[in-house]
């Protein structure tokens, strides 16, 4: 298939970019034009073979498999664009194609400078590594090669299968393609690091690699807080984060790149810290590669809700290849180079900036360690590790990493004095001494290490306003770093204090009955389809003269069987959350008419005046089409004088398995029939039903109870705040970073 030809032009292109670069070290420049050359056909061959996935995504052409098996008719055009990156071939080749756009900004930036050949050998080499698994999982795969023998030679699909509903959502459009951006942005940090150990270049390295690392924590990061927000809102997880290891797998990369931009700083000021920072932004890509094998091989299927099935033996053996190449590639020039990077300055003095920074950000790969001990635990013993062992472990590690951020601001480069840095640091000692023990007695913490979470975050979050409303008289683009620390401050208070304060319970709501869920009045008034095979249960929620609904959704996938959407209602301090357990059927509330009777199977009784015969269930006329739903006919023989008549009264289970009833008209009793109860028997015990006469012809619904788990999120608020603060910042910094390596690069 063309799109085939075209990935494999791209590969050829890459590959031939990276020995024309490689042989121009030898034989002069005319050999770095056709490497350039190379670069560019590479990328337009993908963004062509990008182009036609797309395409045939659009034009509903199920001759591709992956078309097939992630898209539909039905689907609207956003989530349509989703289906391009749903499935893993799909996603390899966003991410090849995120790869392809920056290599095109890479060149413009590295060009005719001697970093040139180097930087992009080494990024042309991951490029490379995704062109080599798309060879392996080819979107590109047409529906005869995936199902032989189930189709004619020039048989297609009426439609595809379709996006599965857990990822028909908003966040679907967002979320993944960030992430992607983020892991491909990874590739550059490294690319630089290496190339620096090669050519021996230990310093200037870092002024060219540092805004794109700054890129790279801020694309990466908000990847993982969008998934996050995703999670919270829709998806039913009852929180933001559920320490699951494809998510772990994500964030400990981006932990390490956040380690890598402050031990960047410290080299950039005080020369210090060369091999750190090399290993930091070889190990942050490797993470990310490794990451990917987790994610994508299936090693996690048993203990991940994210984790892809088995892709198959080849792709397996080349995520853990690529993992040993690029770990070899880059720590056996680190081991060659170790001797030169000895640092021959003096230590750093332990009242410093430097050193409290390099502490920090010490503590940063505790954590990732700890995560990453975690997320690989049921790689070995199948078991996976509970939410409490990251919570017990990485708090006081995180209270003691954000008092050393607050403190490095009081603290001077070099060397300071303990008095002068006790005096700059008093007011915002005080103001966290003062929030904590307000904390502390209006909410009852007592926990010593959310305590000193919560001093540090205030700590944190007072010094750098202060620092901050002393930059902004001056130049704006200084002010990036302490918006970020006040957005970390923000978010670790939200953390601890949604984390601590949090109340969840499970209700029972009958239906057009009042209920008290915590401090709220809530209603059950009633369920209707959405979306399909969605059903959205009504519920109407009053707190202090407020009035509101709130519609939280159940529907069943192929994949993950069934799932839940909650709903949520954000007051300033709080977010009051519900999410559907179940639904029970509450027979003594059924709406009929006089007259019920129970039936035997093969037996008559008395309606009305009639005599009613149960002849037999009906599953054929009124099979619902739905695989996940079903539909039960009772075929009963009604019988008055002279005059006999069939009715067919049903019993429906949609998708999430909430009972439907149909009534059926009766001519002879005047009335309608519903289906009320039904049992239906197996080897020793007898079929049987309950019918009883219905208010109207048309659908009816038996009076239900909602079960349901309603969570109140207190200050929850304060994360998402911080979050936002913190990649703002960092957009700031990025801004004069950029300018600095503009200026200073040579």
């Amino acid at each position: 298939m063309p799109g085939t030809i075209l990935l494999y032009t791209a590969m050829v292109a890459s590959l031939g970019s990276i020995i024309a670069y490689f042989l121009s070290g030898a034989n002069g420049a005319p050999l770095v034009r056709p490497a350039r050359i190379g670069i560019l056909a590479a990328g337009a061959a993908v963004i062509a073979a990008s182009g036609i996935l797309l395409t045939a995504i659009l034009s509903h052409d199920f001759s591709y498999s992956y078309v097939f098996g992630y898209s539909s008719r039905s689907l609207p055009l956003h989530f349509l664009l989703s289906s391009f990156y749903a499935g893993q071939e799909g996603s390899f080749l966003f991410w090849t194609l995120c790869s392809v756009i920056l290599s095109f900004i890479l060149l413009a930036s590295v060009k005719d400078k001697q970093s040139e050949a180097p930087v992009m050998i080494v990024f042309l080499a991951t490029q490379l590594f995704l062109l080599v698994l798309l060879s392996a999982k080819s979107p590109f795969e047409s529906i005869w090669n995936a199902f032989p023998g189930q189709l004619a030679p020039g048989q297609l699909p009426q439609d595809g299968k379709g996006l599965n509903p857990l990822l028909q959502n908003f966040w679907m459009v967002i979320h993944p393609p960030v992430l992607f951006l983020g892991f491909a942005f990874t590739a550059i940090p490294f690319s630089f690091a290496v190339a620096g150990l090669w050519k021996k270049n230990y310093s200037q390295w870092i002024v060219n690699a540092l805004p794109w690392t700054i890129a790279a924590a801020v694309l990466l990061g908000l990847g993982i807080m969008l998934g996050a927000y995703w999670a919270y809102g829709i998806l039913g997880w009852g929180g933001y984060w559920g320490w699951d290891p494809v998510e772990n797998s994500s964030l400990i990369p981006w932990l390490l790149l956040m380690a890598l931009l402050h031990t960047m700083l410290i080299q950039l000021r005080t020369q210090k810290l060369p091999r750190t920072n090399f290993g930091l932004a070889i190990m942050s890509f490797v993470l990310v590669v490794y990451s990917t094998f987790l994610t994508r091989s299936g090693v996690l299927g048993d203990s991940s809700v994210h984790s892809f099935t088995d892709p198959g033996s080849i792709v397996y053996g080349l995520l853990i290849a690529f993992v040993v190449l690029f770990t070899v590639l880059g720590f056996g020039f680190l081991l060659l180079r170790n001797k030169e990077l000895s640092n021959a300055g003096k230590p750093m003095n332990y009242l410093s900036r430097e050193f409290v920074l390099f502490a920090g950000s010490f503590l940063l790969l505790l954590v990732a360690a700890v995560v990453f001990f975690g997320t690989n635990v049921p790689l070995v013993s199948k078991v996976r590790v509970e939410p409490s062992f990251y919570d017990n472990t990485t708090l006081p590690f995180a209270a003691v990493m954000t008092l050393f951020i607050g403190l490095s601001l009081m603290i001077r480069w070099g060397t300071d004095e303990y008095k002068i840095v006790a005096e700059k640091s008093l007011k915002a000692f005080l103001f966290g001494a003062l929030l904590t023990a307000v904390a502390a007695v209006a909410f009852g913490i007592t926990g010593i290490p959310a305590i000193l979470l919560i001093f540090a975050s205030s700590f944190t979050v007072a010094v750098n306003l202060e620092v901050a409303f002393m930059t902004m008289q001056g130049n704006w683009r200084m002010m990036g770093g302490k918006v970020a620390h006040i957005g970390l401050g923000l978010f670790f208070l939200g953390v601890i204090f949604n984390g601590l304060l949090k109340e969840k319970k499970t209700f029972s709501l009958p239906q057009n009955t009042t209920v008290d869920v915590f401090d709220h009045r809530a209603t059950f008034t009633g369920y209707r389809s959405v979306e399909g095979q969605k059903t959205a249960f009504d519920i109407k929620v009053e707190k202090g003269g407020e009035s509101f609904v709130l519609s939280p959704l159940m529907f069943e996938t192929e994949s993950s069987g069934l799932m839940r959407t909650p709903d949520l209602h954000s007051y300033l301090t709080r977010d009051f959350y519900v999410s559907p357990v179940s639904m029970e059927e509450n027979s003594s509330h059924q709406t009929t008419i006089g007259e019920t009777v129970a039936l035997v199977k093969g037996k008559s009784g008395a309606l009305a005046g009639a005599t009613v015969r149960f002849v037999q269930f009906e599953m054929d006329t009124h099979t619902m089409a739905s695989p996940t739903g079903s539909t039960v006919g009772t075929v009963l023989e009604i019988t008055k004088g002279k005059n006999t008549e069939k009715v067919v009264p049903a019993i429906s289970y949609d998708a999430s398995g909430v009972p439907k009833y149909t009534v059926a008209a009766s001519k002879l009793l005047g009335s309608n029939l519903q289906l009320l109860d039904m049992h239906i028997g197996t080897a020793g015990d007898e079929s049987q039903i309950t019918i009883g006469l219905a208010a109207e012809a048309g659908t009816k619904r038996a009076s239900d109870t909602l079960i349901i788990e309603a969570s109140v999120h207190p200050y929850i608020g304060l994360l998402w705040i911080g979050s936002v603060l913190m990649f703002l910042g960092m957009i700031i910094a990025y801004a004069r970073r950029k300018n600095e390596e503009t200026l200073l690069a040579v």
